[in-house]
């Protein structure tokens, strides 16, 4: 199963790369991904960091670990949970009014042939899109706007 979007950020290269890649900031400006921790501040090849997404009202703590970075080009995390293997593949790619962010996220295991029927494939379709408008956000006003009400802005439907 792969979920793929994009979103077209009018920032600098440097700016969505820094508001993407430093972790120390997800806090001011993600409502997708909550209570990220690392031991380094950011996005760092070999590296493990944890965060906290809700599909639905329980929270699901995951631990992916960053398998690449290509400075201003591509970011890839992956991770697995309840046999089920995610990876995130994050695309930088200039464009004539700004920065292109492309999201490929492929999810596979045993458990999705069997019960892929349950998986909420729409409502991961949401986060993600959530968390693309979220980072357009950040980069385009410097984290300038509050957490709150942000969920009201961006809700995605």
């Amino acid at each position: 199963m792969i979920i793929e979007d994009s979103i077209l950020i009018q920032a600098p290269i440097e700016r969505v790369w820094d508001t993407f890649t430093d972790l120390t900031c997800w806090k001011d400006w993600s409502t997708v991904l909550g209570n990220v921790t690392a031991d380094t501040n950011t996005l760092t090849k070999g590296k493990r960091f944890k965060f906290c997404l809700r599909p639905f009202d329980l929270p699901l703590n995951v631990e992916p670990i960053v398998e690449e970075v290509m400075i201003h080009e591509r970011i890839v995390w992956s991770g697995s949970k309840h046999g089920i293997h995610a990876r995130h593949e994050f695309i930088f790619q200039q464009a004539d009014n700004g920065i292109l962010l492309k999201s490929i996220e492929t999810f596979s295991g045993n458990i999705l042939k069997v019960f892929g029927f349950a998986f909420p494939a729409q409502k991961m379709k949401e986060l993600t899109l959530l968390m693309l408008h979220e980072v357009k956000e950040a980069s385009e006003n410097h984290y300038v706007r509050p957490k709150e009400g942000r969920e009201k802005i961006w809700k995605i439907k």
